[in-house]
């Protein structure tokens, strides 16, 4: 059925305001930075769950403590959801500028406290609610951040750097997470195990405090976006964004929802369930889990921005078949050679090398062009509020849960293909969206309709009558 056409009074400014190359610099790097804090936080999380486990839940085992934390990751990403609700409208409403300042302050202080609090030995079970609260704390304001860090990179780019720009939030994300896994990786190897299980646990959490003053002042530095700031002029701004993006654009958050259900289970499956499964199935000890995913994570991040500014040429379309294509045919190929560098004597390096750069590889084509994808489903006046209501709802079924229902089934069938299929029924489900996606490569922002029309049609002109 064809698109409805959008009314006058609700079309964008024909006139278009550019930003200067600094600001568009700026922009690219107060988003990425509120990224980096969140996946920091994820991180730390995802690198020490039998330590946190214990910790706050009593956990009277390492795997008992590591389904705690997954639990725990799972609870607060449902809230996630309902921060968007709330950050998103008022993104749309108030501007994107200030709505992420309010959200990189909430995240990084809320994980910083955690830092401080007492443990289950001091304080029972008071210690487990204080962590939940502060996690849902994280995770309402970090319902705000991802769809409002894409928005103001996507509304900054030039439309044919988009790709290019676009990366750096995700490149963000995956120096977060290595930030993360570097900090609990070194304290561990300086402080000794004993040492951070009674203490050491702490530091990192207490980091991210100074990381979101950094996040805050940048943020604090760079004006609204363009595209903003030109509905402002014109008073075009969304009076209620939230009943026009429920009533309007719903087709197109359903069309996201789909879409990203590959995206949330292949970033939990493979940097948050991987560690543990290193450990419980290859029997890999120490820090050497660990070192592994960051070796991981370190690959994908330098071939992340090149792939990004490809997609500038080639289109995102053709990346993201490649992405569904490869999670379809590959998962399960990656877990047999990991399973297969299994010795007597040890680990061989080569097949589990081989197992971890094809997940690695799958997914680092779909993390380049998120943010320049998503972005291009919505119209300037709903697109902060839709893509995050669109995201947070597919993440909050499928990303943090991922780690704990594959570990679940895991430990309950003794099936370790658990997570091949997982990925494999992910990447069935978001290839239908995926081909439905038209391609927006170099195509402006300015006058999306919705996911499947990502520019207005012009009006045709009637003939001339002749006599």
């Amino acid at each position: 059925m064809a698109a409805p056409e959008i009314q006058e009074p609700h079309q964008e400014p024909h006139t278009e305001t550019t930003a200067e190359p600094k600001a568009v610099r700026k922009a690219v790097a107060g988003s990425a930075m509120g990224n980096c804090i969140e996946w920091y936080d994820f991180g730390v999380f995802g690198f020490m769950p039998a330590i946190l486990g214990q910790t706050f839940f009593n956990a009277g085992s390492t795997s008992e403590g590591a389904l705690a934390t997954f639990a725990l990751l799972a609870v607060t990403f449902v809230i996630r959801p309902f921060g968007s609700f709330v950050f998103g409208p008022l993104g749309d409403k108030l501007g994107r500028q200030r709505v992420l300042a309010l959200t990189v302050l909430l995240m990084s202080g809320s994980t910083f406290i955690i830092g401080l609090l007492p443990t289950w030995d001091q304080i029972g079970i008071w210690a487990a609610i204080l962590v939940i609260v502060l996690r849902g704390l994280q995770g309402f304001s970090a319902g705000g951040e991802y769809g409002g860090a894409a928005t103001f990179i996507a509304e900054y780019a030039p439309p044919k750097r988009r790709g290019f720009l676009g990366s750096w939030l995700e490149f963000g994300t995956l120096t977060g997470f290595f930030l993360g896994a570097s900090t609990v990786t070194l304290c561990t190897v300086t402080l000794g195990n004993a040492a951070m299980q009674e203490w050491g646990w702490r530091i990192p959490f207490l980091i991210a405090g100074p990381l979101g003053l950094v996040g805050l002042w940048l943020r604090t530095k760079v004006e609204d976006t363009p595209l903003f700031k030109d509905l402002a002029v014109e008073h075009k701004v969304a009076k209620s964004p939230l009943k026009e993006l429920l009533t309007t654009h719903w087709k197109s958050i359903l069309h996201l929802i789909g879409l990203v259900i590959l995206l949330n289970v292949g970033d939990w499956i493979l940097l948050g369930y991987i560690e543990t499964y290193l450990k419980d199935q290859l029997g890999l000890e120490g820090n050497i889990p660990l070192l592994i995913i960051m070796g991981v994570i370190l690959a994908m991040l330098i071939v992340i921005v090149p792939i990004g500014a490809l997609s500038d040429r080639i289109g995102r379309k053709p990346l993201l078949i490649a992405c569904c294509a490869g999670f379809l045919t590959l998962p399960i190929p990656a877990f047999s050679l990991m399973e297969s560098s299994k010795t007597d004597t040890g680990v061989n390096v080569l097949p589990l090398i081989a197992g971890l750069a094809m997940l690695g590889g799958c997914l680092v084509l779909f993390l380049a062009v998120v943010a320049s994808t998503l972005p291009a489903m919505f119209p300037t006046r709903v697109r902060y509020g839709a893509f995050s209501i669109g995201y947070n709802v597919s993440t909050a079924a499928f990303a943090g849960t991922a780690p704990y229902i594959v570990g679940s089934l895991v430990d309950a069938t003794g099936n370790t293909m658990w997570p091949a299929f997982y990925l494999m029924g992910a990447a069935a489900i978001a290839a239908v969206p995926v081909l439905l996606l038209p391609e927006t490569n170099g195509l402006s922002l300015r006058g999306v309709v919705n996911s499947r029309q990502p520019v207005r049609k012009p009006r045709a002109t009637p003939a001339p009558v002749t006599g």
